[in-house]
């Protein structure tokens, strides 16, 4: 009777694990003919399986646990080294089983997207919460100070679900109004009016992708770039839409803009209540928002301050400056 009960106990000591790989190339990752995985299984006993962008793991749960982290550490060496080579993987083994690793486990859960020359990943508190928001809740809000990183971090958000096949394409608006300047004020033809209002959006793209594959996207309909008012009339499913700059959407265009939403869509709208462009007598929408909005399952706000500011050290005073200087504390 001893024999089955003993059988019995090592099989639920087996613990079986599926692993995600996104945000990489798995043929990269995995080498040529799976050449990287065969480091790791001839170091473990835990039997490796790939299909698709799933990894199975069976095996010891102290195992599976030092493999998961050998992954996250392959991952990260491929996408910031562009190569990864079985030496690679036996130093990473080594390292990870030392307790030397390249990259912690709260470090790695912040990267949010592998650009073209950085990872980019929540540099501040709030940053944090912005990324946990985002994941939580189908619509969120980013309201703060310019050079929080707002803006950049949604459009990272929207590239990186494009890239795992959460969506099937990126939307970003903004409203075209500007400094008091109309479109009619700005010279050439229409495309040449409204694209300075749009070039910020086109900036953080070029950062993240490759020029041939953000062109390909861009021709294709995959990610639009477009005016606030070219969103009137359409149904979003399957997409990540962002509003920035929302502060300057009236109160009729922030309505129509989150009914857009469609079934498996997010949006993320950001803006500066500071920096609200709009005539004086219109309303902005993302004032009146966040109180008609504030207590509606699946939407979430996130406020950035000064503390997170991410640009030059010099954008804090300058922020500051002018906070005083609008509340009566300065010398003007």
């Amino acid at each position: 009777m001893r024999q089955p009960f003993l059988i019995n106990w090592r099989f639920v000591t087996q613990l079986e694990k599926i692993l995600r790989i996104d945000n990489v190339d798995i043929q990269s990752l995995l080498g040529f003919n799976d050449s990287n995985l065969k480091p790791i299984e001839e170091r473990f006993s835990t039997i490796v399986t790939v299909r698709g962008e799933n990894v199975y793991l069976k095996g010891k749960s102290e195992e599976i646990t030092v493999i998961e982290k050998v992954f996250k550490e392959m991952i990260y060496v491929l996408n910031t080294t562009d190569q990864l080579d079985p030496s690679d993987v036996t130093t990473i083994i080594d390292l990870t089983g030392s307790g030397k690793e390249i990259i912690d486990d709260e470090e790695y859960d912040n990267i949010i997207l592998y650009s073209k020359k950085d990872v980019i990943k929540a540099k501040t508190p709030t940053q944090t919460k912005y990324f946990e928001s985002v994941k939580k809740n189908d619509i969120c809000f980013a309201i703060g100070p310019a050079g929080t990183g707002k803006t950049y971090l949604a459009v990272a958000f929207a590239v990186s679900a494009l890239k795992k096949g959460m969506v099937q394409r990126i939307v970003l608006a903004r409203p075209a109004v500007e400094a008091g300047e109309s479109l009619g004020f700005l010279p050439g033809d229409f495309r040449d009016k409204i694209d300075p209002y749009l070039k910020p959006l086109y900036d953080a793209l070029q950062d993240m992708l490759p020029s041939e594959q953000l062109r390909n996207y861009l021709e294709n309909g995959i990610i639009e770039i477009v005016p606030l008012a070219f969103m009137r009339g359409r149904t979003l499913n399957n997409a990540y839409v962002i509003l920035d700059e929302a502060q300057n959407s009236t109160t009729m265009q922030m309505k129509m803009f989150l009914t857009r939403l469609g079934p498996n869509s997010k949006a993320i709208i950001t803006g500066d209540i500071t920096q609200i462009d709009l005539p004086s007598k219109a309303q902005s929408g993302l004032m009146q928002v966040k109180e008609i909005l504030k207590n509606v399952d699946g939407v979430g706000f996130i406020y950035f301050n000064r503390n997170d500011v991410v640009r030059h050290k010099l954008v804090k005073d300058i922020i500051d400056a002018y906070d005083k200087f609008v509340n009566g504390n300065g010398n003007g």
